[in-house]
């Protein structure tokens, strides 16, 4: 059902740049972990703030904005990279189940984050479920990053 996207994909001029060019993939590689920094802090700091870690519960708020805007800019950053990287070798990696349980955790954290985003930004509140949440988010941007360098290593 994808072969022929996946195909078509691989044969683009940019998977050809891509899968010939070292320096190239470096380059993409080395901005992609930015980006994976970027997330990983931002969801680091927070999944624990929700947790009541850092910061006070008045000022909550505050302090998760900037670090779910940093969650933001490092999912742009590692989407446009990762899917430059992916064209080169799309085939190879829809084939790896490393690969599809890392954007199976990527999108599920994807929504997590933004829904959280959204129930902060009407009340910041300090129940369970809120607390369960950012559980949550911790083991799912952990679970893509362990996935990721997974995918990586095993490849």
């Amino acid at each position: 059902m994808l072969e022929p996207l996946i195909t078509w994909i691989e044969a683009t001029s940019l998977a050809n740049t891509v899968r010939n060019s070292t320096q190239i993939t470096a380059v993409l590689s080395s901005v992609h972990l930015i980006g994976l920094a970027l997330i990983a802090g931002g969801a680091l700091f927070s999944n624990l703030a929700r947790l009541g870690a850092f910061v006070a519960r008045q000022y909550r708020g505050d302090a998760i904005t900037p670090a779910a805007r940093a969650v933001t800019v490092g999912l742009m950053i590692s989407v446009l990279t990762g899917f430059m990287l992916f064209t080169a070798r799309a085939s190879a990696a829809v084939e790896n189940q490393v690969f599809i349980i890392k954007m199976s955790l990527l999108a599920l954290a994807v929504v997590v984050h933004f829904t959280l985003q959204a129930v902060n930004r009407r009340q910041p509140s300090d129940n369970a479920g809120v607390q369960a949440a950012g559980v949550l988010g911790l083991v799912l941007w952990f679970g893509v990053a362990l996935a990721g360098c997974a995918f990586i290593f095993l490849e």
